[in-house]
């Protein structure tokens, strides 16, 4: 039976250094058993994030294996009692939650109201590289600020985003073309041709003065800013982009303080988008499940990309989990990162 079987894992014990041996870990888990509302997927492709990253970094010696991983892709081999949404079979992909262990795992339990069935035209490699980044960038402009989901949908606007080469800006700029917005974003030249493939306008040397930079376009404010990066170091020329009434965002926190009171009296929202807020709190969770089957639609249908940029596709183990993660570290890579294949790592011992 399928709860009998060894249930591979990719973990660790305490954040170390990505360059320590045992920074990951090959391990073995019990197989989990679906609750009512679960799936159970048997893992295929996963990708690194940022926030792996972080979790990792700060978390304290324990004596329980730490699975993370988020986004995820893989087949359905078992669901619970009121799953309605999936059957044995079925592709899908999704970004997880805290609450859990994450998709470096070969079978992972996942709540059905935050999956989707994975896009048919795209590989695991690259439907696995968006399902976080998204509903990140889905939620931030389309329920944070408002614009309309639709193609051309909101003709006229403009955006500007910060740090847009990364894993969240390469779908947050797609997204925002598609429904008509014009998109000005900051990175290095190296990265403008990707920019470009990715929905962007006018690219932005991040080097140089943004605001002169806008001004040179005949640019004098824009509706919209989304800084996917520390906004403080940008605060100044982002108060005086940003059009009265207009919405500044950003899913970076920050350790120091934000001067908002430059804006008030343009009267200027501010907005977080932190998109596991919704399975933190259990709000609305369903939500995430719909967002990634309208994602499916369009890369489906050609009006989206994938953002991937690298794969690692000789297995889901330790070493491989190791070179992803380093690379994801470096902090210069335009796109996601991708690890995908067997769980072929040899199972550790010192530790069991």
């Amino acid at each position: 039976m399928l709860e009998q079987k060894q249930n591979k894992a990719v973990g660790f014990f305490e954040g170390l250094p990505i360059e320590d041996q045992a920074s990951f870990i090959d391990h073995e888990l019990i197989m989990p058993i679906p609750e009512p509302q679960d799936i159970l997927v048997h893992v295929k492709a996963v990708s690194v994030n940022p926030v792996d990253t972080k979790l990792r970094q700060i978390s304290k010696k324990q004596n329980v294996l730490r699975v993370l991983g988020f986004d995820g892709v893989g087949e359905v081999v078992s669901v619970g009692s009121a799953v309605k949404k999936f059957k044995i079979g079925d592709t899908v992909y999704y970004a997880g939650t805290t609450k859990r262990s994450g998709s470096n795992q070969e079978y992972q339990l996942v709540d059905e109201r935050i999956a989707a069935l994975a896009p048919v035209k795209l590989s695991i490699e690259t439907a696995a590289a968006l399902p976080l980044t998204a509903l990140t960038a889905y939620e931030l402009l389309f329920e944070k600020f408002g614009l309309i989901p639709q193609e051309n949908g909101n003709t006229g606007q403009s955006i500007l985003v910060i740090n847009g080469a990364g894993g969240v800006g390469s779908i947050l700029n797609q997204l925002a073309h598609w429904a008509g917005v014009k998109v000005y974003a900051t990175a290095s030249p190296k990265n403008f041709d990707w920019l470009k493939k990715m929905g962007v306008d006018y690219p932005i040397d991040y080097h140089q003065d943004i605001v002169g930079s806008l001004k040179n376009l005949g640019v004098e404010q824009v509706d919209y800013v989304a800084a996917l990066h520390d906004i403080v170091p940008y605060f100044d020329p982002i108060s005086e982009l940003i059009r009265p009434f207009g919405h500044i965002g950003t899913i970076v926190e920050t350790q120091q303080e934000i001067p908002i009171n430059r804006v008030k009296n343009k009267s200027v929202s501010f907005d977080w988008e932190y998109m596991f807020a919704k399975t933190d709190y259990s709000y609305k969770m369903e939500s995430q499940g719909e967002i990634l089957k309208l994602i499916a639609d369009l890369c489906d249908q050609g009006k989206l990309g994938s953002t991937l940029n690298k794969v690692y596709n000789e297995g889901i183990n330790a070493d491989n989990m190791k070179k992803a993660t380093a690379t994801v570290e470096t902090g210069h890579t335009s796109g996601k990162v991708v690890v995908s294949g067997d769980f072929n790592g040899k199972i550790s011992t010192k530790y069991i």
